[in-house]
């Protein structure tokens, strides 16, 4: 490694069995304040930083006593969660393992499953008030195809919160390409008083995601 401009930025040389695509990944993340500030606080990964932005935009955490955090993987935004809301229940769930974290419930396991639904809400104590997500599909690296994954992802997620979700509730998840498309939109203001979409400043300026926001869940019965 080496330093210009005065040691303000750190380069990578590129290294045998390194990919120059891997090595602007790491000089990247070597440079991202946010990278620095989220080892410094103790967050597993700077998304935490996007929920905290969020959070101070729309007020989601205010008042939250039940969570489910979707696609919990690597665990920012539930540590998030724990530290904004300690008196709170949270759940996370994931296909893959995630190491555990003071106070909040981890299954591994698939949120599609038929199972999952009463197995979260169980673990809660009661139906949650708030749906999280932060997932995005395995890319492929075609841009299109990356964006319908993902918001399917986020249809899934959609189903899932109105299913659970207690009235008045909050869901917030990742979506592509400028936000959600006009038929989820439709999906979600027919579901949610207030739907609205967000790139909060942690989101790196050259990325492609948005956050959607969807506040006041009207009940079942909308259905």
């Amino acid at each position: 490694m080496s330093r210009d401009g005065g040691g303000l930025h750190t380069r990578v040389k590129t290294a045998r069995g390194r990919t120059p695509q891997s090595t602007r990944w790491l000089e990247r993340q070597l440079n991202d304040p946010y990278v620095k500030r989220a080892k410094a606080e103790g967050y597993r990964s700077r998304a935490a930083y996007k929920l905290i932005e969020l959070d101070e935009r729309f007020t989601i955490l205010r008042g939250a006593r039940r969570v489910v955090d979707l696609g919990i993987a690597p665990g920012g935004w539930s540590q998030v969660v724990r530290k904004k809301c300690p008196k709170a229940a949270v759940v996370g769930i994931d296909l893959l393992p995630v190491d555990p974290i003071d106070g909040v419930t981890i299954f591994q396991m698939d949120f599609m499953d038929d199972k999952a639904p009463d197995t979260l809400i169980e673990a809660l104590g009661g139906a949650p008030d708030l749906v999280i997500s932060d997932m995005a599909a395995n890319t492929v690296g075609h841009p299109q195809t990356d964006a319908l994954r993902t918001m399917a992802l986020v249809e899934t997620g959609l189903a899932f919160a109105v299913d659970v979700l207690e009235k008045g509730g909050t869901f917030v998840a990742k979506v592509f390409a400028g936000g959600a498309d006009s038929a989820l939109v439709a999906e979600m203001k027919r579901n949610f008083t207030s739907v609205k979409h967000a790139k909060p400043p942690a989101s790196r300026k050259g990325s492609s995601e948005w956050y959607v926001v969807a506040q006041g869940f009207k009940g079942r019965a909308a259905e």
